[in-house]
Parts: structure tokens; C-alpha cells; sequence
């Protein structure tokens, strides 16, 4: 039975379950959420698919699962990759998913819908501001923790790497300047260089041009 992903385009949460359904090879395809047009707010979504409203959600046979951490969990279970290879890496790998999730991909997230989904009158400056500096910190222990290794976790490609990059391969302006962090830089350069890697509007349909 083929899985499927509720997921839209410019979701990088909804990037992190797709890339690591693309990447481990399974039979999958997206189903579209126009999230633009309240679809996740609506009692319908919240009520057959996931009540807490989220992006992406994952259906596979009798599973339904939201939240992308779990999703790639659940698909490393399922196919035995991405999921560190010793008790050790497997917490590690946990334990960058929530460092990711608190401090790299929800600032992103937010920073980059305000600058650019938002109105531009109606844009926060002062919240911008603080989200950037936030993002900034995150960056310095990212770039750091990436230096003189390949990968987040081991020697591998896992999910820690997976969940990191959720954000940092769209094009929109949030702060982000791939040339003043080295070694992300490279890191996403070797990601994207992985068999089967696809740009995030590339893997899932919705994208702002379709707005435009």
C-alpha cells in the first residue's frame, strides 16, 4: 500500500518527512494541504486527520501520524535507516530532532513566513529582529558541531541531518546566507548530492508562484 503525506510545498516541516521518504526509497506519494486557504484549520482536517491541526501528517495502512520527528522515527523503524546504528547515536539523533525543533526550524519557520507570506505592511520588525538573533545562535552551534564532519550524527546521513536542513534549502530571504556559514554550507551541499534528494518544491506540491 502506498503512503501518503499530507504536505504542502513551502512546509519545511512537511520537507523533513518527504525527504526521508524519498530518500529511503519507499512507495509514497504527497497529498496537497492548501494550507494558504485555512485547510488545517478546518473542522474537517482536524477532525479525520489530525486534531492538532499540523503539517505534514503520514498515512500508512492504519497509522496516522503527525509531527515530523515521529514520522522519521516511525519510517527509520520501518526501513531501518536514518536511526543511527548504536543505542548511543539513536539518542543523539533524538536529541538534535528537539534541539532542531525548539531552536533551528521553529524560528526558521516563523522568521520566514513574517518576511515573506505576511503583508508587508503588516510585518513585525521588533519580532523579526528577535527571531533572526535567535536563528543567528543557532546557526553558530549548527556551523560548529559541523566542523571537520561530514554528517550531525556518526558517519552517516540520519535523521538529525534530515530535521536540520527542514528550512535551509528555500529560496525566500529569513536571515539565512548559506556562503557565511562554511561548514553548512558543505553539509547541505552533501545532502543534496545524495541519491534521490529533490529540492523541497520540487518533492511536494505547493509553491508561493502558484499565488503569485
Amino acid at each position: 500500500m502506498t503512503i501518503k503525506l499530507h504536505c504542502f510545498g513551502e512546509s519545511g516541516h512537511s520537507y523533513k518527512a518527504a525527504l526521508a521518504l524519498e530518500l529511503s526509497g519507499l512507495e509514497w506519494e504527497p497529498v496537497f494541504i492548501d494550507f494558504f486557504k485555512g485547510q488545517t484549520r478546518g473542522d474537517d482536517y482536524r477532525g479525520e486527520l489530525n486534531v492538532m491541526g499540523e503539517a505534514p501528517v503520514l498515512i500508512d495502512g492504519d497509522v496516522t501520524l503527525s509531527q515530523s520527528g515521529v514520522i522519521q522515527t516511525y519510517l527509520s523503524e520501518k526501513t531501518g535507516k536514518f536511526g543511527g546504528n548504536t543505542p548511543e547515536e539513536k539518542l543523539e539523533i533524538l536529541r538534535w530532532i528537539l534541539w532542531d525543533n525548539h531552536k533551528l526550524s521553529s524560528q526558521a519557520g516563523v522568521t520566514r513566513f513574517l518576511m515573506n507570506f505576511v503583508p508587508e505592511d503588516k510585518r513585525p520588525q521588533e519580532v523579526i529582529t528577535f527571531t533572526q538573533g535567535r536563528l543567528k545562535s543557532a546557526y553558530q552551534v549548527l556551523d560548529a558541531h559541523l566542523t571537520g564532519r561530514d554528517w550531525i550524527v556518526g558517519r552517516d546521513v540520519t535523521n538529525a541531518d534530515l530535521t536540520c536542513c527542514g528550512y535551509l534549502f528555500y529560496p525566500e530571504p529569513f536571515g539565512f546566507q548559506r556562503e557565511d556559514w562554511p561548514h553548512i554550507d558543505a553539509w547541505l551541499t552533501r545532502i543534496s548530492a545524495l541519491p534521490g534528494w529533490k529540492h523541497p518544491y520540487d518533492l511536494m506540491p505547493g509553491n508561493p508562484s502558484d499565488r503569485a
